[in-house]
């Protein structure tokens, strides 16, 4: 069964409470000011079941002008609009700015009921309904039923349930975004209970025992019980109206504008990407940076406009713009929204919300404009492609890509991988599901190289460049998955070599030139001089105190090219010297099956501060392992 629920729209007074009362039985009235004065203030809410069966949830909403904001909230989550004129007064300023909200928030369908029929004659009658046709031309109530009545005589009552069933017949339900959000309109406790949000559930199903968010403060929770039209329940789902009882949040801390989802869902923020049109009826140019009030959802945020492609736009004109908003909100991609002026407070736009979660842009952009095109045009493939692309370096999960572009996960899953199969995404860390633009990957790639290669030009004489140099060359803010990710695959396509820690190009060789191979020669002397009793490191580049740091680069260099033998860090041995005693030190094991300092001393005649050195040396190099207090050859080394 399909789930519409059908609002209220019109001025004040012209009856629509009282037409919601004759037709559901229910007075949406609970306030006691609302019944002492005779209007409505808050939102009122009632189940209709059509003839044929089908449940219709109705929101009612205030016609005053002091409570626009209140109607804003309510017409968010409706299908289709009863927009209420009486026949007395005919159409009224409220029935002009409802009729716009109604048109901005992207309702489609509806009716009229021409309300107060026993209070006119039939030529006044019948002048009215010529009045509202031509009120109606070229809106989305052009051609639609009105339907005159009398709540006092019970006039017309049927026939506007019959033209309700009519065109709600026609209403096909919504397409789903999958991801489960509940703009809340009400909050309020009971006995026994606690906390109870209620709204219109606008995507997604939410079940009994859930845990869920509430948004833009992030509060969790978990769901203790679910009603539907009044009536226990185990899921919401798009298109009910839904009451929640929610177990770990006091009421104090939610409040109407908030949304309820599930822990993660969704992102708070403060910019959105938009599409903005400028109604009409306006009565002046709207310039970039115009202090408005910000509806979407049931929340009402003060923001600015910042028009990107001109710097004001005038009744009736479009524009691509970012709204700025003084406290964070949520939304997704595709959801609707109300821009109100700052002082005096009336309806001048709205629009359609294209990206939730943007950074934020230069204006007069050609870039930006078109992307914001194909956000707004663009197939699902060619937005999705695009939120991707602006995720950047950070990577991107299928559930934000659903967020960012309004398109259902299902959908977004058959996309994401035709991508991958055409290399133009890749899924970089599949415990977290991060998705990167493969062209931004290669981008990551291509400035690692080239890294690389300037440290090679500026370091001639090291061999490699040390991951984490690299990674922080490049921004600390890469998360370590994607480089190491961009490492292995640049190593796995030869582009780069890696020893351990150490990155460089395969073609790259350290070439000693000139004073430096004088300096190389010397020290190989030195070593190969010293035998098996080499100076430390450090007599090294005391003895060469002249080019002590030329010194050190040099032995770093003859270690890398295999002249000299690292033992431990301040204690080098000669190629040959070493390759000598490996030998030496083997026969010995084979003819006396084990060694022990003692024994190893006999062997070099060395002292101990060079023993034990080269005895750990060779266990770490696999010659021998330690049994006790001796060695013995490893498997394999006494053949």
């Amino acid at each position: 069964m399909k789930y519409i629920v059908l609002g209220t729209a019109g001025h004040v007074d012209h009856g629509k409470t009282s037409l919601i009362r004759a037709i559901t039985g229910i007075d949406t009235d609970r306030l006691k000011e609302e019944k002492e004065r005779g209007i409505t203030i808050e939102l009122g809410f009632a189940p209709l079941v059509l003839p044929g069966g089908q449940r219709l949830g109705v929101v009612d909403v205030p016609g005053h002008e002091r409570f626009v904001k209140n109607m804003v909230a309510g017409a968010g989550g409706i299908d289709m609009v009863l927009l209420v004129i009486a026949a007395d007064e005919g159409v009224m300023p409220q029935t002009r700015e409802h009729l716009d909200i109604c048109t901005l928030l992207g309702v489609k369908r509806g009716l009229v009921a021409l309300t107060k029929i026993d209070l006119v004659d039939g030529d006044w009658l019948s002048l009215v309904q010529e009045d509202i046709r031509e009120f109606l031309k070229g809106t989305f109530l052009e051609g639609s039923p009105m339907i005159p009545l009398s709540v006092a005589t019970n006039t017309g009552l049927q026939e506007l349930i019959t033209a309700i069933e009519d065109v709600s017949s026609g209403i096909e339900q919504s397409t789903d975004a999958g991801v489960f959000r509940l703009p809340i309109d009400r909050v309020f406790t009971m006995k026994g209970f606690g906390t109870v949000v209620t709204g219109t559930a606008i995507s997604g199903m939410l079940k009994t025992g859930e845990a869920v968010e509430v948004y833009p403060g992030r509060m969790k929770a978990k769901v203790r019980g679910i009603q539907v039209h009044n009536e226990a329940a185990e899921t919401a789902v798009t298109g009910q109206r839904a009451a929640v009882n929610l177990q770990g949040v006091e009421k104090e801390t939610v409040k109407r504008g908030n949304v309820l989802s599930h822990p993660g869902a969704l992102e708070p923020a403060t910019r959105f990407d938009a599409r903005l049109t400028h109604l009409p009826s306006a009565a002046r140019k709207l310039k970039s940076r115009a202090l408005v009030r910000f509806h979407t959802g049931t929340s009402e945020v003060i923001a600015r406009i910042i028009l990107l492609d001109r710097d004001e736009i005038g009744p009736g004109e479009e524009s691509c713009a970012q709204i700025l908003l003084e406290s964070p909100a949520v939304a997704m991609a595709k959801d609707r929204f109300v821009v109100r002026s700052y002082s005096p407070v009336r309806t001048i736009g709205g629009g359609e919300i294209l990206d939730p979660l943007p950074r934020k842009h230069k204006r007069h952009n050609p870039a930006v404009i078109e992307e914001m095109k194909i956000l707004q045009k663009g197939s699902d493939p060619d937005r999705a492609a695009l939120i991707i692309r602006r995720a950047g370096l950070a990577g991107i999960t299928a559930p934000m890509i659903s967020v960012r572009t309004g398109i259902n996960p299902h959908q977004v899953g058959r996309i994401l991988q035709e991508m991958y199969s055409r290399k133009e995404a890749i899924l970089w860390d599949r415990e977290a599901q991060r998705i990167v633009s493969f062209p931004i990957y290669k981008d990551l790639q291509e400035r690692a190289l080239g890294a690389i290669k300037a440290y090679h030009e500026k370091f001639p004489l090291k061999a490699g460049m040390s991951k984490e140099e690299l990674r922080m060359t490049l921004g600390d803010f890469i998360d370590t998955k994607l480089f190491n990710a961009s490492i292995r695959d640049l190593e796995k396509a030869g582009t780069i070599s890696v020893n351990k820690e150490s990155i460089q190009i395969p073609d790259h060789r350290v070439n000693l030139q000139g004073d430096l191979e004088e300096l190389r020669e010397r020290i190989r002397r030195m070593y190969l001089e010293a035998g098996l009793a080499p100076p430390t490191v450090k007599e090294i580049l005391e003895r060469l105190a002249e080019k002590a740091r030329d010194a050190g680069n040099v032995l770093k260099v003859m270690v890398s090219e295999g002249i000299l033998i690292k033992v431990d860090e301040d204690l080098y041995y000669h190629r040959d010297i070493i390759l000598k005693l490996r030998d030496d030190y083997r026969n010995l094991l084979i003819r006396d099956g084990k060694s022990t300092p003692a024994t190893f001393k006999d062997m070099t005649g060395l002292s101990r501060k060079f023993i034990i050195s080269l005895m750990e040396y060779f266990d770490a190099a696999k010659l021998t392992i330690r049994v006790g207090d001796h060695r013995v050859l490893r498997d394999g080394e006494g053949k």
